[in-house]
């Protein structure tokens, strides 16, 4: 004889448990990935007291040159050679609505390579040309006072 005894009530809530999880998961890794996938070049740049704010240096499409302690050119993330830089640097101009030039060079690279890239930006016919520095927060001690104000 076949037991009739009560089924129990469907549940009709929605389990978050795993959906929970699979959220974690995927945060952690987006967080592990998301600085791997930084393409900019990371110089020591040098320092100066009276620096002005170039906000548009930061923008994707600026035409940014990176100069490395060892020589190395990059034309954002991409390497370049000098001889290859006027026509790269025209090519990128040419898509942008601002045409300026900002250069990133490493406090302790060749004098020669960052005069190399000038040239080279000359040649291209580029009119604004702007050097990134940072910003020093307070006189060195070894500054005279007449160099403070020039």
């Amino acid at each position: 004889m076949p037991l009739k005894g009560k089924s129990p009530a469907e549940v009709s809530a929605i389990n978050v448990t795993p959906l929970c999880d699979v959220m974690l998961v995927l945060l952690i890794i987006f967080m592990v990935i998301t600085p791997l996938l930084q393409n900019k070049v990371t110089v020591n740049m040098a320092q100066a007291l009276n620096t002005q704010d170039m906000d548009a240096a930061n923008k994707s499409d600026a035409a940014l040159i990176s100069i490395t302690r060892d020589g190395k050119i990059y034309l954002g993330s991409d390497p370049v050679s000098l001889d290859s830089l006027p026509t790269d640097i025209t090519n990128q101009l040419a898509h942008n609505l601002d045409k300026t030039v900002y250069i990133k060079a490493d406090a302790r690279a060749k004098y020669s390579d960052v005069v190399g890239v000038f040239t080279a930006v000359q040649t291209a016919d580029v009119q604004d040309v702007g050097l990134l520095t940072e910003q020093l927060q307070q006189r060195p001690p070894y500054l005279p006072q007449s160099a403070v104000g020039q």
